[in-house]
């Protein structure tokens, strides 16, 4: 009974064994020149037993080109005596046309009296899934190599059992480790750690045993030319069965991004052109101050003098005197003490642990710094001082804004004084620097609750009505708490003193585009908005604008921006920016207070701008000044030369109008013309039909 099992074993059951296995057999007869191939082979390539001649090159046949001296290669070196077996992989044809992976193994399974081998037996299998999975894990390898190198990651491993490291050759090259192998001494990483890191940066390296999350980290290096570099690790403890385990870390270099941050984190607290404090981080540094309790000094510094240079020299000449003058102030102030500009030409000053008699000679070395400042070419025709306003502070109740009103207060009498002086604040001899910072307070909270009024004044082509032009020039009016209207000349000045004239002009756009967008997209009126100085270097105006037009319809044409000569004086880069932005957008452009400044044609032919407005104060006198005539004759032909229209401001007399008319100037404003008047007002006439009324005059 057991020989027949025996023999069952050797003859059917082998053959089932083999078909369940999926294997293919072959065997190769030297002496005869044949080759046998089981029917599980040729079912394995798609054929039926029996369809493929038993060839003994049957199998070189069907095997791709690519892999026929490769597979040949290992059945000599076995027959050769070389190896102990044949073993390889090689690609089948399969009878459908595609290629089937096999894993072909076999050897030498009889030989002759002289040990020559006589045959050959083995068998193939079907390894395509497993050579297509591994295909597929390469393409993910390779994906993940590509994204290692481009995001400049490199992997190590500590085995915690063996006390060994291994760095790739991203981490070497990261820490500057010049090796040939992964393998590093396990204590090499420690001694790269800056000194103020190592004990955190190996506590939290530490921290992976004991969870299995990740854990981040960023430290900083010492690499053995004394470079230091910032490093962004993750870490994760890697559990290992029946061993202590492996702590699993990426690196990567951060030193970069580190130096982009605090360049970030420098722009955001420090002036672009100066490297000064700028007003923000100077009003945090002085409230910190004054909270302290330590008594200290506050300067204010305005500089005498300084349109005069930009409109002789330029620009160019001004930004070198105020980094001379800001490099000049730093070198006279003791170590605790702060510098920073407050925008244009206005410094300021923290000066912790002074009273008056320690303030006063730190004034005159900073009054002398200012006169010995750089001025570039223009030093031998112009001059440069400032007006210095001390504040002592020693009241932990006093704010920011009282703190330097105050100093602005003394500043202004030095200034009222003769100038290149200083002076000291002293609540008897106030002249209104407090009354200044309170406005400007008022002036914030009249936006919210209602006291601050939209006027507006018509801009009339001359000689004809106003509803040809339909163009109004926006403007503020301020009701106290009494219900007073403050003039702008009051509350504007104080806006712009303690910083908030940016936020004003972004009321005032926002409120009128808010109100009147609908009237502005009819065509029914166009609005001329005036910016500040520090709206002028908002770069967030054109953001701004650009959303409150797409909230409220109101059309890019029908807007237009007014800038001064002396906003631009201290922000032409700025101002040459914007002006390139509004015509983009096909924004109006015009330049106000025109001829002021020597500087005014330089401007004209540096900013494309619409129009020009020229001062009122050659408007005002023109039918009895020949001056005046020539004046405003002269800037109207260059206007119109280079395309530019005209207005006229300040016209206020019959006889004026008919001046300007006869030479030609386009536009004009005036109370003759127009007197000011809620905008609302102007945009419901505006809105009715047109019923050809003459050019409307003040009774």
């Amino acid at each position: 009974m057991a020989r027949q099992g025996k023999k069952n074993r050797n003859g059917l059951f082998w053959a089932k064994a083999l078909e369940r296995a999926d294997l293919g057999v072959w065997d190769w007869d030297l002496r005869a020149g044949d080759c046998f191939y089981s029917a599980t082979w040729a079912r394995m390539l798609g054929y039926d037993e029996g369809e493929l001649a038993n060839t003994s090159d049957l199998w070189l046949q069907l095997t791709h080109p690519d892999d026929r001296e490769r597979a040949l290669a290992s059945g000599d070196r076995h027959i050769a005596g070389l190896t102990d077996a044949i073993e390889t992989e090689l690609r089948l044809k399969h009878k459908q046309g595609h290629w089937v992976w096999v894993l072909d193994r076999g050897g030498i399974v009889e030989r002759g009296a002289d040990g020559q081998p006589l045959r050959l037996m083995g068998v193939q299998t079907d390894i395509s899934k497993q050579k297509a999975a591994e295909a597929a894990l390469e393409q993910v390898n390779v994906r993940f190599r590509l994204a290692l190198a481009a995001s400049g990651t490199g992997i190590w491993h500590f085995d915690i059992a063996t006390n060994k490291s291994y760095w790739d050759a991203r981490t070497r090259d990261i820490f500057g480790l010049v090796a040939d192998t992964d393998e590093v001494p396990g204590a090499l990483w420690h001694s790269y750690l800056h000194p103020d890191d190592k004990e955190a940066t190996e506590r939290a390296h530490r921290a992976p045993v004991e969870t299995d999350g990740v854990i981040a980290n960023q430290y900083r290096i010492i690499r053995r030319d004394g470079e230091i570099r910032h490093i962004e690790s993750l870490v994760r403890f890697i559990a290992v069965a029946g061993a202590a385990g492996q702590i699993l870390g990426t690196v990567r270099d951060i030193t970069e991004d580190k130096l982009r941050e605090q360049e970030l984190a420098f722009a955001a607290r420090h002036d672009a052109l100066t490297g000064l404090w700028n007003r923000a981080a100077f009003d945090r540094l002085l409230a910190d101050n004054i909270a302290s309790g330590v008594p200290l000094a506050v300067f204010y510094v305005d500089l005498d003098y300084f349109k005069a240079l930009n409109d002789f020299a330029g620009h160019a000449a001004g930004d070198l005197a105020l980094k001379s003058v800001a490099a000049g102030i730093g070198r006279c102030l003791p170590p605790s003490a702060h510098a920073a500009r407050l925008g244009g030409d206005e410094f300021a000053l923290l000066v912790p642990n002074c009273d008056a008699a320690q303030a006063e000679p730190l004034a005159v070395a900073i009054l002398a710094a200012v006169r010995g400042a750089d001025l570039g070419l223009a030093a031998t025709s112009r001059r440069l001082a400032a007006s210095i306003g001390i504040a002592i502070v020693d009241d932990r109740a006093t704010t920011v804004a009282d703190a330097l009103a105050c100093a602005d207060d003394a500043c202004y009498a030095a200034k009222a004084a003769g100038r290149d002086r200083f002076a000291v604040f002293s609540a008897e001899a106030a002249s209104g620097g407090l009354n200044a910072a309170r406005l400007a307070a008022d002036t914030v909270d009249a936006m919210d609750d209602g006291r601050l009024k939209l006027f507006g004044q018509e801009i009339h082509r001359l000689g004809r009505p106003w509803q040809e032009s339909r163009h109004v020039e926006v403007l503020a009016r301020l009701a106290g708490r009494g219900g007073k209207l403050i003039p702008p000349s009051e509350f504007i000045p104080a806006a712009e003193r303690f910083g908030i004239a940016a936020r004003l002009d972004r009321w005032i756009i926002r409120t009128a585009l808010s109100l009147h967008g609908a009237a502005m997209k009819s065509g029914a009126i166009t609005l001329g908005f005036n910016l500040s100085a520090q709206t002028l270097s908002d770069p967030g105006l054109w953001d701004f604008v650009d959303s409150i037009i797409e909230e409220t319809g109101a059309p890019h044409s029908g807007i237009g921006f007014e800038i001064t000569e002396t906003a631009a004086v201290t922000n032409f880069d700025a101002a040459e920016a914007f002006v390139r932005k509004a015509r983009e957008r096909r924004c109006r452009v015009s330049l106000d207070d025109f001829g002021a400044g020597m500087s005014s044609f330089e401007y004209l032919r540096r900013f494309p701008v619409d129009a020009i407005k020229i001062d009122g104060s050659f408007i005002e006198h023109i039918a009895e000044s020949r001056f005046d005539r020539e004046i405003v004759s002269a800037i109207a032909g260059i206007a119109r030369s280079v395309g530019c229209g005209v207005v006229a401001e300040k016209i206020e007399q019959p006889e004026t109008l008919d001046v300007l008319q006869a030479m030609g100037v386009d536009f004009g404003q005036g109370f003759l013309l127009h007197r000011p008047e809620p905008l609302e007002q102007i945009v419901i006439r505006a809105t009715r039909p047109a019923s050809g009324a003459p050019v409307r005059k003040a009774s």
